[in-house]
C-alpha cells in the first residue's frame, strides 16, 4: 500500500497505481492527457472542453459543483481527482465513499508545478511529468526576459470574472498570481478571494480585464463599465490562460506576450 498527500494535506492511501481515474476539474483532465493518461480516464465534467472531442469519447458525471455519485460509484473508479475550490467540501465527503478522492489547491505557479510533480508520481509517469515542468519554465524565463521590465511602473489590473454581481479576482488566487507573472499589481491586492464590487467604488487602476470565464463578458458589459472608466482601458481577455493550471501554462506565456504588448502600449 502507497500513502500520498494532496495539496490539502489530505492522506491518501492506495493499494496499487491507480488505473481508473476520474477528474472532476477542467485543467486537470487536460493535463492527464497531457501526460499521457487519456485511456485511464474514465469519467470527467462537461466543462472538460480539452482536448477537443474529450467529452465525446468520456462518460460525463456532472459539473464541477454536482454530479452523479451514482454514475461515479458503477464506473468503479480507482482514484477521483478534485480541487479545493471548484468542488464542495459536501461532495468530497460522498465521493470519498467511492474512491479515494486526491485534491489540489493551487494559487501560484509553483504550486502548479507542484501538482504536475505530484501527478507524475501519483500515476507512474515522472518522465512525462518532467517534460510539461520543463515546458512551462521554459515559457516563463523566456516571457520575462520579453516582457519584464522591473523597472517601470507596474499597472494596476481589474480583473473581473463575474456580473451581478460584479466579482473581481482578488489576492490568493491563481489569477491573482498570474497577474503577478505580467509584473502587474492587483487593483483588489487589499481584498481576498473573489469579492463582490460596485462598479461606482472601483479602487484606482490603469487597465480592467473582463474574463471569458467563468461569465463569459460581452461588449454589452464593457458598455456599462463604460460609465465608470476609460473605454479603451477595458479589455477582453481568455480566461483559460490565467485560471488553467495544468499544462495550458505552456501556452499561457505565449498568450501572455501578445496581451502584454496590446495593453502595455
Amino acid at each position: 500500500m502507497s500513502s500520498f498527500t494532496d495539496q490539502t494535506g489530505r492522506k491518501i492511501k492506495l493499494q496499487k497505481a491507480p488505473k481508473r481515474i476520474i477528474s472532476l476539474v477542467p485543467s486537470q483532465t487536460e493535463l492527464l492527457v497531457d501526460l499521457g493518461l487519456k485511456e485511464n480516464l474514465i469519467g470527467i465534467t462537461k466543462f472538460c472542453v480539452h482536448p477537443e472531442n474529450l467529452r465525446s469519447e468520456k462518460e460525463i458525471v456532472g459539473g464541477t459543483k454536482q454530479v452523479s455519485y451514482k454514475q461515479i460509484e458503477e464506473l468503479k473508479p480507482d482514484i477521483i481527482l478534485g480541487n479545493k475550490e471548484e468542488n464542495t467540501r459536501k461532495m468530497v465527503g460522498e465521493l470519498e465513499k467511492i474512491a479515494p478522492v486526491h485534491l489540489s489547491d493551487v494559487d501560484s505557479v509553483e504550486g502548479a508545478i507542484d501538482l504536475i510533480e505530484i501527478y507524475g508520481e501519483l500515476f507512474q509517469v515522472v518522465e512525462k511529468a518532467g517534460e510539461i515542468k520543463n515546458k512551462i519554465l521554459k515559457q516563463r524565463k523566456k516571457f520575462g526576459k520579453a516582457c519584464l521590465n522591473k523597472a517601470e511602473k507596474p499597472l494596476k489590473i481589474a480583473y473581473f470574472i463575474w456580473r451581478k454581481p460584479w466579482m473581481v479576482a482578488a489576492s490568493g488566487t491563481f489569477i491573482d498570481a498570474m497577474i503577478q507573472e505580467q509584473g502587474w499589481e492587483n487593483a483588489f491586492a487589499d481584498l481576498e478571494r473573489y469579492p463582490p464590487v460596485k462598479l461606482a467604488d472601483l479602487p484606482d487602476c490603469d487597465r480592467i480585464l473582463l474574463s471569458s470565464e467563468p461569465f463569459p463578458f460581452k461588449e454589452k458589459h464593457r458598455e456599462e463599465i463604460k460609465a465608470y472608466f476609460d473605454a479603451d482601458k477595458i479589455h477582453f481577455v481568455d480566461g483559460e490562460y490565467f485560471s488553467w493550471y495544468g499544462s495550458r501554462l505552456s501556452l499561457a506565456y505565449p498568450y501572455f506576450k501578445i496581451l502584454h504588448d496590446k495593453i502595455t502600449q
